[in-house]
């Protein structure tokens, strides 16, 4: 983005759970924050998070945060958000990006609010078909809560829908991710119907997410370490570290993992079979990328598909904030065009 560092422009994501924020110059921040509990912070979240960041003229701002169950409904969400990047913007512009694939300014985007809910996808499968030009396409961005199987073709996003009742009803959403996920869901049976532990727990046992002592964001409110990760699974069996085996926490891991995987490829069936094509192309993105690739690589659809990795070309945090990346470079392009 070298090229774009002049436009100062920072694009933030602002979720239930985290918030994203990418410059222009290739700075990259995450920072959780559980809006649905304390939605009136969010203001002082986001100051903290942007004094992080180089200086800005232009935030572009997307959103998933207005689903929280902390607002009556979507457009009370989407304008508590907007009040709050008012708040923090100061003399910066603010462009609000929407499932119609425009940037408006924060007035429009009030008055149209359902048009901006939930509308991060969409930045980032404009920004990724700049590696799928030609033919048939398809992203997978796999993050900690959810997951996006978006079609391209011709570099172009084709979703069959853009609110998340549609995507979710056509499968191109699948509400799953790599850290928030209770392991009830994805292993109903023989399994306690609680928030014991989630899929967080079952990626560190299994070695494919890293230990963060600093990090409290689970189940029962202890680290996210292995250690405490086989307390969480070990409950998952109505047991604990004393009165089941390490083997069988680690194949309950494994076990939801394999759920997951199936879950996810279950849509992908569908949303292929709809496409009527093989994709050519295969982007993948998130903090689950590792996962993305997994999937990627076993699925019968993509026997000779290309396979291109945001963290690769763009590196591990940026991946991880694809939706923030994408928007500030769309802002960027559009500002200097």
């Amino acid at each position: 983005m070298s090229n774009l560092v002049s436009c100062q422009v920072l694009g933030l994501d602002i979720g239930g759970a985290n918030l994203k924020a990418v410059h222009a110059a290739g700075v990259t921040r995450t920072q959780p924050f559980h809006l649905w509990r304390a939605p009136s912070d969010l203001p002082d979240a986001l100051r903290s998070l942007l004094r992080e960041m180089p200086a800005h003229d232009h935030l572009a701002v997307t959103m998933t945060g207005e689903l929280c169950d902390c607002f009556s409904t979507k457009r009370e969400g989407v304008h508590v958000i907007l009040d709050a990047v008012r708040a923090v913007a100061g003399s910066a512009r603010v462009s609000v990006w929407r499932t119609d694939g425009r940037l408006v300014d924060l007035a429009t985007a009030r008055d149209a609010p359902l048009l901006v809910a939930a509308a991060n996808w969409l930045a980032l499968a404009t920004f990724a078909g700049r590696w799928a030009p030609h033919g048939p396409a398809l992203l997978l961005d796999i993050g900690s809560t959810t997951t996006d199987i978006i079609p391209l073709m011709n570099g172009e996003p084709a979703p069959s829908g853009r609110t998340d009742p549609e995507r979710l009803n056509s499968g191109e959403l699948v509400y799953t991710g790599v850290r928030r996920t209770p392991l009830c869901v994805l292993l109903p049976d023989r399994t306690a119907a609680e928030l014991f532990a989630t899929t967080l727990d079952a990626y560190l046992l299994l070695g494919q997410l890293p230990e963060a002592p600093g990090d409290t964001h689970t189940a029962d409110g202890r680290p996210a370490t292995r250690l405490a990760a086989h307390g969480r699974l070990a409950r998952m069996l109505c047991a604990d570290v004393e009165t089941c085996s390490e083997a069988e926490r680690l194949a309950l891991a494994r076990h939801a993992a394999i759920a997951q995987k199936s879950l996810i490829c279950k849509s992908i069936d569908a949303v292929v079979h709809r496409m009527g094509h093989s994709p050519h192309t295969v982007i993948v993105a998130g903090s689950g990328e590792f996962l993305a690739r997994d999937v990627a690589s076993g699925m019968r659809w993509f026997p000779s598909a290309r396979l291109v990795s945001l963290a690769d070309m763009l590196g591990p945090d940026a991946s991880t904030a694809a939706c923030a990346h994408a928007l500030a470079v769309l802002a960027a392009e559009m500002s200097v065009a």
